[in-house]
């Protein structure tokens, strides 16, 4: 009998040891706990304070992956894991993605928008469930569900440099230009629209050489299809002087189909974003300029307001990063551009 009173009070004391270690485990409701991140994460032993979720636009085009990249590193030194995933330009993907983040019980989810305004209803889910949500590059165009801050490039102001650029290069003369669009994103909206008032303010100046726009084509933001409205263009305005592309993949597929058809030295082309790819191709001329974006800066300043949050800071609605011209002298500069040593 006494062997049996022993048992019992080992067992009771055994469960009762057992019980800390188990609470602590659960202690991050509603997260992702235990998982280990890179970077100097302030929090005891390294463990994820919490998930971050980024369903981007496409991860096809790399100034997104650039964007990913930077709120990942950024993500992490404040102790923070980032799950990154690509819409692929399809706005149901791209619910269901935000679906995924609600289960996996994100603590934040960051949109940079296939659809800017058939998004609403995934976001107010996040909404409804006290998730915040974050957009940036492209802004969320409706009134269904609520963001807390969109950070992004000045768009405006780049579509003006850019205006600025085809004026600079066609002013005195003037000349017909062909404006590659993404007309479903409301950054390129704002950078074509930049670009037109530049172009018709000169325009209305006595004595200016006219720059007429005869097509603006929807180039998806791709470099096929960037090739493809340009290939088409080129046969119906036989004296093109220029393009202005919304974005370094169309503006490199217009290069291919300029080249396919001769006319690379006849007409000029300026594009928008400054990654590297479109970089290379104004140093070596096959692009005039481009006002840059900074995608880094893009990511790292959209964590610095997510955490600003979690710390119950007022937050701005918006927050606008200026863009810079930037032409064959700047590339010659660049040092991310210079051959490495010894190649």
């Amino acid at each position: 009998m006494s062997m049996d009173i022993q048992t019992r009070f080992a067992i009771v004391l055994m469960s009762a040891l057992l019980i800390p270690g188990c609470a602590d485990n659960s202690s991050n409701s509603g997260t992702t706990s235990g998982t280990a991140v890179t970077g100097d994460s302030d929090t005891a032993g390294g463990e994820s304070k919490g998930l971050i979720g980024y369903t981007t636009m496409s991860l096809t085009n790399p100034f997104f992956k650039v964007i990913g990249d930077s709120m990942t590193e950024e993500a992490a030194k404040h102790g923070y894991e980032v799950i990154v995933v690509s819409g692929d330009d399809d706005v149901n993907k791209q619910s269901n993605q935000i679906d995924d983040f609600i289960v996996k019980g994100v603590s934040a989810i960051v949109l940079t928008p296939c659809d800017p305004r058939s998004i609403g209803q995934a976001i107010k889910k996040a909404n409804d469930k006290g998730i915040p949500v974050f957009t940036n590059d492209t802004g969320y165009d409706g009134n269904e569900g609520e963001v807390e801050c969109h950070i992004a490039t000045d768009n405006l102001q780049g579509g003006r440099l850019a205006g600025e650029a085809m004026v600079k290069l066609l002013g005195e003369a003037g000349g017909t230009v062909l404006v590659v669009h993404k007309p479903d994103a409301s950054s390129c909206l704002l950078r074509v629209r930049g670009f037109t008032e530049i172009v018709d303010a000169h325009n209305a100046k006595d004595g200016s050489g006219k720059i007429d726009v005869v097509a603006t084509l929807d180039g998806k933001g791709s470099r096929e299809a960037g090739y493809a409205v340009t290939k088409d263009a080129i046969v119906s305005n036989p004296d093109l002087s220029a393009i202005f592309a919304i974005n370094d993949p169309s503006a490199l597929g217009a290069r291919s189909a300029l080249e396919e058809a001769g006319k690379q030295d006849a007409v000029t082309i300026i594009g928008f974003d400054g990654e590297k790819a479109g970089k290379e191709a104004i140093l070596k001329g096959t692009i005039l300029c481009d006002p840059v974006q900074f995608p880094d800066q893009m990511g790292k300043t959209t964590i610095e307001m997510i955490l600003k949050y979690f710390d119950g800071e007022d937050v701005p609605g918006e927050i606008l990063i200026p863009s810079k011209l930037y032409y064959r002298e700047d590339a010659e500069k660049d040092p991310t551009l210079q051959p490495e040593e010894g190649a």
